[in-house]
């Protein structure tokens, strides 16, 4: 198979190594990709956001499969431009993305088909949204309506934090469009937990769980990330509560989605909050996780392609994945100031010595070469320092060991990804 990957971080990394390992996988492109997706793939210096060119790029190069990673071409439409043209491609439609690019889309789906989810109002007016946690008081969970790569969600803990994100989000539109409607929720008390599920519309074969670490610095303090970390599997989500979110939130989305008219296929992400009454959803992604697919992809022993060929041609019944025993830990190594301001073009050292480290990958996000091929920054989010071990506790030594050996001027990285899983196996003990 000839295979197009669209994305240029992490997870695009993560998809095409993982790729890379299929015997179905005759030639590999990404586009736009980065420097260290260019050791696996061709990168073709390609906007995502052009249809049209990437559309002719997959015909002239007689492309089997396209795989979507981000979130927005999903969201403008890019499935249903390629299905028009004949080609074939892994992800949701526009009109199924929704699920992401709409969070007031997805709660009104998650009330119709009774998913279990924060309680939650939507509203156009700042003054509005104002009036109401004024009324409600803290905490609650703001949220962008829109897309905001991530960083569109605030957990209040006061009133003045409420109004500041509001404020923020509708009058100073730091996330744009995104913000012409915010979601004000329910704050949920529990623990998180990520799982991804491929479907071709009607059936759902989940992957394994994993947890992310949104907040840029140790003990979930600071702003909200596109995520500095992850490990699998979460210990928090034991196979009696894995199989309730199956029958209770993946497989009502993708009946309730099919009733509606809208079939999902593709990977469907869902962000849990395990709360004392059960498995609730924080959100539904259109997509692969960053840096969930960090940790995923690693323990998967499946040939992917073979679940994602399924996917786009309909016919997932009968698929099964299987996994590794193995736990797997990913840390971002981020540009100082990010998700702020973060400058780029600074000298990265270490990477070949971190991979001669045993069972660690490292996954580029933001990277590219110099004039005299040495790796630079490129972005906010730099490095996936990944790494497998036979337990948690051996993988989170093994990715911080490997972490010791990279360096580059500002580089940040929390100390603590892993931490949470700990609690809960000295509990099993």
């Amino acid at each position: 198979m000839r295979v197009l990957v669209i994305g240029s971080g992490g997870r695009e990394h993560a998809l095409v190594w993982k790729i890379a390992q299929s015997s179905k996988a005759e030639k590999i492109f990404c586009i736009p990709g980065n420097a260290g997706i260019a050791q696996l793939a061709k990168c073709v210096a390609l906007p995502p956001s052009d249809f049209e060119s990437l559309a002719f790029f997959a015909e002239k190069e007689r492309i089997d499969l396209t795989v979507v990673g981000p979130e927005d071409p999903l969201a403008c439409g890019i499935v249903d431009f390629f299905e028009q043209r004949g080609l074939s491609i892994f992800g949701p439609t526009r009109a199924a993305a929704r699920l992401e690019s709409s969070k007031a889309f997805a709660k009104k789906i998650m009330s119709r088909y009774n998913i279990p989810t924060a309680l939650g109002q939507e509203f156009s007016s700042a003054d509005d949204a104002i009036a109401h946690v004024t009324r409600v008081g803290a905490p609650v969970v703001v949220k962008a309506d829109g897309l905001a790569a991530g960083k569109g969600v605030t957990v209040a803990r006061t009133v003045e934090q409420a109004i500041k994100a509001i404020n923020d989000i509708m009058v100073a539109r730091v996330f744009g469009s995104a913000g012409d409607k915010v979601i004000i929720e329910e704050c949920l008390v529990g623990e998180e937990a990520s799982i991804l599920a491929f479907t071709d519309g009607v059936n759902v074969v989940p992957m394994a769980v994993s947890q992310d670490h949104k907040p840029v610095f140790d003990a979930d303090q600071g702003p909200n990330t596109g995520g500095m970390g992850a490990y699998s599997p979460a210990p928090v989500v034991s196979q009696k509560l894995f199989d309730e979110i199956q029958r209770s939130i993946l497989e009502p989305c993708v009946r309730g989605m099919r009733a509606e008219g809208i079939p999902y296929r593709g990977c469907l992400y869902a962000g849990i909050m395990v709360t004392e009454a059960g498995p609730k959803v924080i959100e539904f992604n259109c997509r692969f996780g960053d840096p969930e697919t960090q940790v995923v992809l690693p323990r998967m022993k499946t040939d992917i392609l073979v679940p994602m060929t399924a996917c786009s041609s309909g016919s997932l019944d009968g698929v099964s994945l299987e996994w590794s025993e193995e736990a797997c830990v990913t840390v971002v190594m981020a540009s100082g100031g990010y998700p702020g301001s973060y400058e780029k073009g600074k000298v990265i050292m270490g990477i070949d010595a971190a991979e001669k480290e045993g069972k660690v990958m490292v996954f580029h996000a933001g990277t590219r070469r110099g004039d005299r091929g040495e790796w630079l920054t490129n972005g906010g989010r730099v490095l996936n320092i990944t790494a497998l071990g036979r337990t948690i506790p051996e993988a989170i030594d093994n990715a911080y060991q490997a972490v010791r050996l990279i360096h580059f001027e500002n580089a940040h990285f929390r100390t603590d990804i892993g931490q949470k899983a700990l609690k809960h196996l000295h509990q099993v003990c």
